[in-house]
């Protein structure tokens, strides 16, 4: 049995038809080839450094280890002198000395011999290979061996971990803590990275009330601001926030204060063409250059997109469904691109639908918000039914689209889902 997904009304037959609008691959790929990542880089101490962007590709400065070293605690000898070693068979060697990571020996390994070793300690010269002591028992001077160890077995190799000009951190990569560590160990003690892009978000209506202060009737507090300026802190990029009134001058003069000082402008609400929906007419009197103002999406049909001064600006929906998914299927990755991302999109998992999805329009893309649990080795998507709209979205772990071109989605199809978590 299909689950409905709850219908959204996209307005077919009020200015727009199919015909004058892009489907949602056209618009994201539209948007990316249009923004260029920022030109700007910062050098940045490791501190600092945790999920920016490399600026340019990082190659290794040394080697690491830069010796060859003992992976456990045991012996340093040659294979060829315990080559017959068994329970039953001990081999007798002599101790001639100690070897420690940071204090290594200058005895040479020599036919008969072996060096006590501990773990990260360089190899003494001649030995091919190091015996784990569990394999040994050793009085005084005397070490019985009863196990073998072919040529190279617990040697960590000079370089093996990294080389000396090896590409680590290819440019446009975000920086992972496992990153973090493997370019320490290539010698970094700080990184480029790109300068994170300054973004402006323009709440218009009259009907906001800038969160935390006394809520008069008939008004709402401007929560998909706050939702909006969340993700953008969660990839590090510096907001500012503002509520504008509705009228076409105020917000005219706000988006240009706006342009002037940031590198990317969203706006929220007023984007589309009711009595008091001014943002795309303030825009034009600025004279950007339009790309879209709707695609075939649901919900967020009325997203825009242009470049104003050089400039990306993202024209979001005041509906809190419309509003998350224009901003994350259009306008988070737009903002990733100009910060220098390789990948401009969230986290995917291929995932099973739990059960049947049935989308309203077979031309249009449409987005279906969810939660994930583990079953039987599989990653299962549980759609959210949308009783309350900012409910929903508060409790959704990430989101699957019904692609344009398909009617519905069996259960136990397979697909990819992007993750908020």
């Amino acid at each position: 049995m299909h689950w409905k997904y709850p219908a959204f009304n996209y307005g077919l037959g009020k200015t727009m038809n199919k015909e004058q609008m892009m489907g949602y691959e056209e618009a994201l790929n539209l948007t990316l080839e249009t923004i260029s990542p920022l030109r700007e880089s910062l050098v940045v101490d490791l501190d600092d450094c945790l999920g920016r962007v490399v600026f340019k590709d990082l190659c290794s400065k040394v080697n690491s280890p830069s010796i060859d070293a003992s992976m456990k605690d045991g012996y340093a000898l040659l294979s060829d002198d315990i080559a017959h070693a068994t329970p039953q068979n001990r081999i007798q060697l002599k101790v001639i000395g100690t070897a420690a990571a940071g204090n290594p020996t200058h005895k040479k390994v020599t036919p008969g011999t072996a060096v006590r070793i501990l773990t990260g300690a360089k190899i003494p010269d001649k030995a091919t290979a190091v015996l784990a002591e569990e394999f040994t028992t050793c009085q005084g001077e005397v070490l019985q061996v009863f196990n073998t160890a072919e040529p190279g077995r617990n040697i960590l190799s000079r370089g093996a971990d990294v080389q000396t000009g090896e590409l680590i951190a290819p440019k446009g990569n975000r920086l992972t803590p496992g990153m973090m560590g493997i370019l320490v160990a290539a010698g970094y003690g700080s990184l480029p990275v790109y300068r994170q892009p300054r973004v402006a978000i323009l709440a218009t209506g009259d009907e906001l009330v800038i969160p935390g202060q006394p809520l008069p009737e008939g008004k709402l507090y401007a929560s998909n601001m706050e939702m909006l300026k969340a993700w953008c802190l969660r990839y590090g990029m510096p907001t500012t926030f503002s509520i504008v009134t509705d009228k076409q001058q105020i917000i005219t003069d706000r988006m240009a204060q706006a342009i002037a000082t940031h590198d990317a402008v969203i706006t929220s609400g007023g984007a589309w063409s009711g009595d008091r929906d001014f943002v795309a007419d303030s825009l034009d009197s600025l004279g950007w250059k339009k790309y879209f103002h709707s695609i075939r999406i649901g919900p967020g049909k009325p997203v825009g997109f242009g470049i104003l001064n050089q400039k990306p600006v993202f024209l979001l929906p005041g509906g809190p469904p419309s509003n998350l998914t224009a901003f994350l299927q259009i306008a988070l990755p737009g903002l990733l691109r100009l910060g220098g991302h390789s990948t401009p999109s969230l986290p995917r998992i291929m995932v099973k639908l739990q059960q049947g999805l049935e989308g309203r329009h077979i031309d249009w893309t449409e987005f279906v918000y969810g939660n994930f649990e583990i079953r039987d080795g599989h990653t299962i998507f549980m759609p959210l039914k949308l009783t309350s709209r900012l409910k929903s979205m508060a409790n959704a772990q990430g989101v699957i689209a019904i692609p344009e071109g398909v009617k519905s989605l069996s259960a136990g199809t397979t697909i990819p889902a992007q993750m908020f978590i």
